[in-house]
């Protein structure tokens, strides 16, 4: 094996071992498994209005639907599959925040329900949800003090 002595060598070497990503094929999958989940959603949210609920209801069934079916997935260990395929595609807002709620629930179920899926469940999400809602109160109030409340 030939001796690495600088970090251009080193550079060289990673090049010739890495594969390279097919790119283009990557955001094409990314985009069209994107695209396909947010299409059903539109079809959950026309098939909920053309049945005679208001446009908020309508969103809030889509939004329950989408939960349910990435968590669905997560448990069956489909989505991660997809994920593999789709990459960032899959990871549409809603359906990724199921994924990693339920994946590390799933990962730790056997250190039991307190000790595992409780204390572990949030630590991919965790700290979205603390810095979302910790911004979400500080824009309120600082709306609040300029818009005198």
């Amino acid at each position: 094996m030939k001796q690495i002595n600088t970090n251009s060598e080193y550079q060289e070497y990673v090049n010739q071992k890495s594969p390279n990503s097919p790119i283009l094929k990557n955001c094409f999958n990314s985009f069209w498994v994107g695209g396909l989940i947010c299409g059903i959603g539109q079809i959950i949210m026309e098939l909920c209005k053309y049945n005679g609920l208001t446009p908020e209801i309508s969103a809030t069934i889509v939004s329950i639907s989408l939960i349910f079916l990435s968590a669905f997935l997560t448990a069956l260990n489909l989505f991660n599959k997809i994920g593999k395929f789709a990459g960032a595609g899959s990871l549409v807002p809603i359906t990724g925040f199921a994924n990693s709620i339920v994946s590390p629930a799933m990962e730790y179920k056997s250190e039991g329900y307190v000790m595992g899926v409780g204390a572990k469940m949030f630590t991919v999400a965790g700290p979205v949800l603390v810095y979302g809602i910790s911004s979400s109160v500080l824009v309120g109030i600082i709306y609040f003090i300029f818009n005198g409340g």
